[in-house]
């Protein structure tokens, strides 16, 4: 027999909400970077408890209803952990076998550092357009572009800032996006449509991000306390630099432009990596341990440090496969059962048909569609889920008012797409910080694309920029 709720108030509904917000922000003031080794999980466990005790006081819900609710969420949210995993043992074998130091050795050759900066958010853009992922471009060439721009001597912050911003813009512009074709689909608009429309917005914003990088690059100190031809030397000592080792991330773009699944594409590339490190770095492979198969398990699953003879490379170059990314896997489990606790309750629909009530002109619309997909990032801590449900409940309001649907697929593109990896509990979010190993608050201000995007966005609407409306 079905038990039916009665509906939550707005005020009751903000609760749990407003009180995670409040633990996160103290958690990260007392713990910093280590926020998501323990506090993080521990604070949204204690709010999904404290969002099912008034739900259940209150309002009838059984523990039954908090269950299917967070079953619905794993089953959208565990393709990104399995995802994320993949990145684990691809950044691993990648390592080990001299890929990412190949990369990090001609970039390091070629690339001046007065131009570093902005190059690396434009070629993360590019890699991103071209894969459709950003997760995919992150994970393989933006560590990469890390090394090369902390050896050079580039605030870290600074650098994952232009990657991530870079790796966004790419993902919107790209076919290839799951998160491009999902905002299309859902609002029904062709995917080549919502892409032009989305260009109105955001190439304005690309260039003011390459000029902010540009200006950033130029004025930033880069004379790093080590001599990067030392560096060089460092690198060429421990591995065996070749061209042939760039084969493989090629193979591995071919393969996402072919659409074969990410997380097989990203094991594949792994095990292909593993096989190109028993082939080029036997010494490397020795000095792991446990024979030819055994060096290429570990490197894929553990802990691998290796000693380049430098402090610097040697950070660079130390990685945790698989079992590294396991501290992140909890904390997305964590937010499931958060999200879906708030989900199953009724309390993320009470405080969405509240915004809905606010959608009194285009302005208003454009804001309210912005804030629910920050909104959504920020409960549901799941980007797709942030793109699906303001989709569903907006096509209606949006046809109502006159607005073309490709405004509203836009509009959650620059808002729930961007942000995703801005909100510190998001799936997105604790996927790049883990993978680039800078925490979420200390990249967020040089993110500018993400920042900047949604504000752009309202200014738009606020003086009627390309606003386009329905026609018959």
């Amino acid at each position: 027999m079905k038990i039916h709720m009665k509906k939550p108030s707005l005020t009751v509904s903000l609760i749990p909400l407003l009180l995670l917000i409040v633990i996160i922000f103290t958690c990260v003031r007392i713990f910093g970077d280590n926020v998501t080794a323990g506090p993080s999980q521990f604070t949204l466990l204690f709010v999904a408890v404290v969002a099912f005790a008034i739900a259940r006081i209150f309002y009838g819900m059984t523990w039954e209803q908090a269950e299917e609710g967070m079953i619905t969420h794993l089953k959208n949210t565990y393709p990104a952990i399995l995802i994320l995993i993949a990145i684990g043992a691809l950044i691993g074998s990648w390592m080990s076998s001299g890929i990412i130091p190949t990369m990090i050795y001609y970039g390091l050759k070629v690339i001046h550092p007065a131009v570093f900066l902005p190059l690396a958010f434009v070629i993360s853009s590019v890699i991103s357009i071209v894969t459709g992922s950003s997760w995919s471009t992150v994970g393989t060439f933006g560590v990469a572009l890390l090394g090369a721009g902390q050896i050079i001597g580039f605030p870290t912050p600074w650098l994952a800032g232009a990657i991530i911003s870079g790796a966004y813009f790419g993902d919107q512009m790209s076919p290839l996006s799951d998160t491009t074709n999902l905002a299309s689909s859902f609002c029904n608009v062709p995917l080549f449509t919502h892409i032009r429309y989305m260009m109105v917005n955001s190439i304005p914003v690309f260039i003011i991000c390459l000029i902010i990088y540009l200006i950033a690059g130029l004025a930033i100190p880069t004379e790093s306390t080590v001599d990067i031809q030392s560096q060089l030397d460092a690198l060429q000592g421990t591995f065996r630099i070749s061209g042939w080792l760039l084969l493989i991330p090629l193979i591995t773009i071919v393969l996402v432009i072919k659409k074969v699944p990410p997380f097989i594409t990203l094991l594949l590339s792994a095990v292909v990596g593993a096989l190109a490190a028993v082939l080029f770095q036997p010494q490397i492979c020795d000095t792991i341990g446990g024979g030819r198969f055994g060096a290429a398990i570990t490197m894929i699953s553990s802990h691998v440090k290796i000693d380049t003879g430098d402090a610097i490379l040697n950070n660079l170059t130390t990685t945790n496969g698989m079992a590294g990314m396991m501290n992140t896997v909890w904390l997305i489990l964590c937010v499931i059962a958060y999200a879906g606790i708030m989900t199953a309750s009724g309390m993320i629909h009470v405080i969405t048909q509240y915004l809905l009530k606010l959608m009194k002109n285009t302005v208003s619309t454009v804001a309210a569609t912005l804030g629910t997909g920050i909104f959504f990032n920020l409960t549901l801590g799941d980007q797709y889920m942030a793109i699906i449900m303001p989709g569903s409940m907006f096509s209606e309001t949006y046809k109502k008012k006159g607005l073309a649907p490709e405004l509203l697929s836009r509009t959650i593109e620059e808002s729930a797409t961007v942000t995703s990896v801005l909100v510190p509990w998001n799936t997105c979010a604790v996927a790049q910080s883990t993978v680039l190993n800078v925490a979420t608050l200390t990249y967020l201000p040089y993110c500018f694309f993400n920042l900047i995007l949604p504000v752009f966005s309202l200014f738009a609407a606020a003086v009627g920029y390309k606003i386009r409306k329905i026609t018959n």
